[in-house]
């Protein structure tokens, strides 16, 4: 299993931050909870990450 490959698992997404000044990540599937906390400069690292991630996709598409 890696990045590239597909599976067919639905799962929700929720962010947001919490009231000990943290950003969350909380998914949920198959009745399974995986909460990730970072810190605001760890949460920016991430964001920066998917940007980057985006772009790239994005160019990949117009291939």
């Amino acid at each position: 299993m890696g990045i590239n490959t597909e599976r067919d698992i639905e799962a929700n997404l929720q962010i947001g931050p919490t009231d000990a000044g943290m950003v969350r990540l909380f998914v949920e599937a198959h009745g399974v909870e995986v909460p990730m906390d970072f810190d605001p400069e760890e949460a920016e690292e991430i964001a920066d990450e998917i940007r980057a991630a985006a772009q790239a996709a994005r160019l990949m598409s117009k291939r």
